[in-house]
């Protein structure tokens, strides 16, 4: 085998597609523990995130895309043109069988990787000229992490919604645990994925405590469930600060690292979808395709990441640091105030100076001593709480 893809979620099934798409001759294969592709998932984008080409790789994937969004904070709403898209795990799942089928393994458990080779559960080996190791968030001490911790809900109402766009964040409701909003999808007419989200520095997850919170916040809204089609539930690192290089060496020689397995995800938003399809796109144009050449570009890719993020991991610093727990939402209240394409810069990782200086000047909503006690980036997760 030319690639083992360890783990067939969001990173590892996008670099597989694109690699099937642009490099025939390479035979991959997708290893997945549990019983499908993508597992229970969804992975939302902002249209202004991708250029044109990428948009007609990820359109076979696309499960919903909406004309605007919406955001609810205490002191005002606000609608955002932008177009916003969302991948379903199911979706994914159905264009990886389509293009990938024989080269898809499900209930198969990795206990060992290797650069040359992987071992299953039942103690099966596989040899591979490459591996890559896309199994989520990894933990590790050279990572000053919060959190963002969500409880979803697909939930059958028993009449219809009325919305025609997703809210990305509601923060009119009460402020537990850190800053928290609730994000809510239009699936159909009378379906709505609706998720009570948390930017916590702790990553616990009540999830019955959670599941009351959805049902009163759907009876706020006049939303009476006929049923919950479905739950997911996520745990996804907030990066504060680190030692890059020390975390990226954890990973076993010669083996690849992508995704959240190797930071690869916004530092503030969390949304890790334009990290993978920049990195599938790299990765299916190397030269080489050998496990030695596929690890050292991973590793240099996400370092320089990392390094060239330094200005959200200082607004994290701030966000979880220098403002009472629940005062966090007036930083964000304050943001969504800024323009639309510079609010499309932050999430597509193109800020410029400029934006920069705008979203830092103006009156703070958080003490100013406290904030800059925030400027020093802490290199390990033994930083200041």
């Amino acid at each position: 085998m030319d690639i083992v893809f360890v783990g067939a979620g969001l990173a590892n099934c996008l670099i597989a597609a694109r690699i099937a798409e642009r490099r025939s001759r390479v035979r991959v294969l997708l290893l997945e523990a549990g019983e499908s592709v993508g597992g229970n998932h969804s992975w939302s984008y902002h249209s202004s995130d991708f250029g044109r080409m990428q948009h007609a790789f990820l359109s076979p994937f696309r499960a919903h895309v909406w004309m605007g969004h919406d955001v609810h904070f205490p002191a005002y709403s606000r609608i955002l043109k932008g177009h916003y898209g969302t991948i379903t795990s199911e979706r994914m799942s159905q264009v990886m069988h389509e293009r990938l089928h024989p080269s898809i393994r499900l209930n198969a458990k990795v206990a060992h990787v290797a650069a040359d080779h992987v071992v299953l559960a039942g103690g099966e080996r596989i040899d591979a000229g490459a591996v890559i190791d896309g199994r989520g968030p990894v933990s590790s001490r050279h990572l000053d992490l919060g959190f963002q911790k969500f409880l979803g809900q697909e939930v059958q109402l028993t009449r219809p919604h009325g919305l025609h766009r997703p809210f990305i964040m509601d923060a009119r409701v009460e402020q537990i645990d850190g800053y928290r909003f609730v994000y809510v999808l239009p699936l159909d007419p009378q379906t709505l994925l609706i998720e009570d989200t948390y930017y916590s520095s702790g990553a616990e997850l009540p999830i019955e405590t959670l599941r009351r919170r959805l049902a009163a916040y759907a009876g706020t809204q006049g939303w009476e469930i006929d049923h919950v089609v479905r739950e997911e539930e996520g745990v996804l690192p907030i990066a504060l600060g680190g030692d890059i290089g020390a975390f990226l060496a954890e990973a076993p020689q010669g083996v690849a690292r992508v995704g959240l397995r190797a930071a690869l995800f916004h530092p503030t938003t969390g949304y890790s979808l334009p990290d993978a399809l920049e990195l599938a796109d790299l990765v299916s144009e190397l030269p080489d395709l050998s496990g030695p050449a596929i690890a050292a570009f991973v590793r240099q890719h996400a370092a320089r990441r990392w390094e060239s993020r330094g200005f959200f991991r200082l607004l994290n610093r701030m966000l979880f640091r220098a403002a009472a727990p629940d005062r966090r939402y007036a930083i964000l209240e304050r943001f969504y105030r800024l323009p639309e394409d510079l609010i499309q810069r932050f999430y597509g990782d193109r800020l410029t100076f400029k934006d920069k200086a705008r979203i830092l000047t103006g009156r703070p909503p958080v003490s100013v001593l406290k904030a800059l006690s925030c400027l020093p980036e802490t290199k390990s997760a033994i930083g200041p709480r």
